[in-house]
């Protein structure tokens, strides 16, 4: 895993400032690569690219980049592991192509030879971000992996094409500009990240997954679909796989199987974040099936039980055999990351998972150079409680006027969240399972929020909201981009009410949040993490499987875990479904307050200039009464003032 950068100036350029500026923007991202850096400048076309390495694959000098292929054509930068590289090789092989060493990054460079940029993307089978420039016909070339683990920001900064894997990349670019994208802003408050293409700063895009650009001079980006999670979808629910139980649940093992011993290759130290959920632990139980070795598993505790995930973990760990290693981290450790978002996420990012997800990335980190997780078993496979409830909600709305909803929302919100704790906790030895959720209260106010619903569609799209209507928050802005709910040329309309929410999870929530969260944490401490439940043939097969093979009794994963069975005991992996989070609205009230009540200032609102102070301080006085927990929309708010002190420009 690595960082890249560069920029692109038509007009040409003087050398020697060329490579001292395409250094220090490298120099921006040596935590995504500390092994080795690297500078190719070709100063009459004005084009220079800067990379930082971690070495993972072929740690000898000959995977050092930038890299230019055998016939000098083309030049790259890649981020990534391609991990059908060896079958490619040895296709090129049989035609004849020589190789100089072993890496990935000279098997990309010489398919570009042989099969051009149309036919070698597609061909990639793994996790990338890249920039090529073909110096036959003078153009940029970007490429992004089909689910968007791997991130590429562009802007064209007065004519100059600048890029990089992280904005602070950019910025230190002296043509770039750091204007607020107030849209952004106002998507960023509903969703709690910036959604792509955008980014928070205008003129400044995020290459979609599964995309890949050709620029040309004076040109605007020529964009390229080559995989699409629409279609993949579409076709999949069209061309059911009619397979039995038995048999299906075989066919998932063998695609499992491949995914994980691909992603299992590498010539530094490996392991594998285990939080004891389904995901994590079924990666786990395949590694060390295929292992014959202690594999190594991280995970992080804490001392607050319902956030506890630590105690599972390691019955887990026993039960397979593993070299597992545990950390129980303090509030202090948690509130000591705080300080730090701001610089590992670069944009403003609302999800407070990231705290443990750094957490456990730094703990791996002390032990291996490489870890495999869990990501993207949810979104896949049906986990999300949203998945499962959400559609019970819209068939109960048809038949309740929305006069007796609103009464029904009313008489909820009498009773504070923290009561409503107390008396789900009271009852909850006699709940049924599914029902004993983490913050019960929490569960139930939204629930109340949903009542106002008129479609089912707008009940996803306020399962997935931080503020309901961010133009209340965001000043200046009327319209800001939605989820794409309602296009009809998505074909998503083929779809039932879980599969489509399941579709925009996969396009908009898994790139632009979990991915981002975990690319962004664990390149912060250079750790290469790689998720083998997003192998995209995994996630095509997945399609086309029927809903009773995901969801199954109101419980999601219904096929994975039945593989999972097949190494772990069900009596360890049963327990409800938990997040993995800190105590943030407690922190809010205690340790954190005073830092709160800072960002939260009505005077520092109004002299940005940026938020509407009064919907937020009446969020931030509810929140300290207890009458409501507004830990998630505060915490949006939070992380953008936490941003914006770091990264604005100076304000006048």
């Amino acid at each position: 895993m690595c960082g890249l950068t560069g920029f692109w100036q038509p007009e040409g350029g003087f050398e020697p400032e060329m490579r001292a500026l395409v250094r220090r923007m490298a120099d921006t991202l040596v935590h995504r690569g500390p092994d080795d850096d690297g500078v190719w400048v070709e100063a009459r076309d004005g084009v220079a690219f800067g990379f930082r390495r971690l070495a993972v694959i072929d740690v000898t000098p000959t995977g050092h980049q930038p890299m230019v292929s055998a016939n000098g054509r083309y030049v790259i930068v890649f981020n990534g592991e391609i991990y059908n590289h060896r079958e490619l090789r040895a296709e090129l092989l049989r035609h004849g192509i020589e190789f100089r060493g072993a890496s990935d990054t000279e098997v990309i460079l010489e398919s570009l030879s042989f099969w051009g940029v149309e036919g070698t993307v597609p061909r990639l089978w793994g996790m990338f971000a890249m920039a090529i420039w073909d110096r036959h016909e003078k153009t940029l070339i970007f490429a992004r992996d089909r689910l968007g683990k791997k991130p590429l920001y562009y802007t064209d900064a007065a004519g100059t094409v600048v890029f990089g894997s992280e904005l602070k990349a950019l910025r230190a670019h002296p043509l770039f500009k750091r204007d607020i994208d107030r849209s952004a802003l106002a998507a960023y408050l509903r969703f709690g990240y910036v959604p792509a293409p955008l980014s928070i700063y205008q003129n400044v895009k995020k290459l979609l997954p599964g995309t890949y650009a050709v620029i040309r001079e004076n040109a605007s980006a020529e964009m390229h679909t080559y995989w699409s999670a629409e279609k993949v979808a579409r076709e999949g629910t069209s061309n059911h796989a009619f397979l039995s139980e038995e048999d299906a649940a075989a066919e998932l093992e063998r695609l499992l199987k491949d995914a994980v011993a691909r992603r299992m290759i590498s010539d530094v130290p490996l392991g594998a974040l285990l939080s004891g959920g389904i995901d994590s632990s079924t990666i786990v139980g395949l590694m060390q099936c295929l292992s014959s070795r202690p594999v190594k598993t991280f995970t992080i505790g804490f001392d607050v039980p319902e956030y506890n995930e630590a105690l599972s973990a390691k019955a887990i760990a026993r039960h397979l055999g593993t070299e597992h290693t545990e950390l129980y981290a303090s509030p202090a450790d948690a509130l000591a990351v705080i300080p730090r978002i701001p610089d590992l996420y670069d944009e403003p990012f609302a999800d407070s998972s990231q705290i443990p997800t750094y957490l456990v990335c730094a703990l791996a980190r002390q032990h291996v150079t490489v870890s495999l997780s869990g990501d993207g078993g949810d979104e896949v496979f049906g986990g999300y409680i949203r998945y499962t409830v959400a559609g019970s909600i819209a068939e109960m709305l048809r038949y309740l006027p929305m006069p007796m909803r609103k009464k029904i929302a009313g008489t909820i919100r009498a009773v504070p969240v923290s009561t409503w704790n107390r008396w789900v906790g009271k009852a909850r030895p006699v709940l049924p399972k599914r029902w004993r959720v983490h913050l019960p209260g929490d569960k139930i106010y939204k629930l109340s929020e949903l009542l106002s619903a008129r479609e089912a569609d707008e009940i996803y799209a306020q399962l997935v909201s931080y503020w309901k209507d961010p133009t209340d928050l965001a000043i200046g802005v009327q319209q800001y981009p939605e989820l794409p709910l309602k296009n009809p040329a998505s074909g998503e309309r083929n779809l039932d009410f879980t599969q489509r929410m399941m579709l925009l999870d996969l396009m908009t929530y898994l790139p632009d949040d979990i991915l981002v969260k975990v690319d962004r944490a664990s390149m912060a401490v250079s750790l290469e993490a790689r998720a083998p439940l997003l192998d995209h043939r995994l996630v095509e097969w997945a399609w086309k499987l029927p809903m009773k093979l995901k969801i199954r009794n109101g419980r999601g994963k219904y096929l994975l875990r039945k593989v999972l069975s097949r190494y772990i005991p069900d009596s360890l992996m049963e327990r409800p479904k938990t997040g993995f989070g800190i105590p943030l609205g407690e922190w809010l009230r205690g340790p954190l307050r005073e830092w709160a009540e800072a960002q939260l200032s009505d005077n520092r609102l109004r002299r940005e200039q940026f938020l509407n102070p009064m919907p937020i301080r009446a969020s931030w006085s509810a929140h300290l009464r207890g009458d409501q927990n507004e830990q998630y929309r505060l915490w949006a708010v939070l992380m953008f003032q936490a941003w914006l002190e770091k990264w604005s420009q100076p304000i006048h």
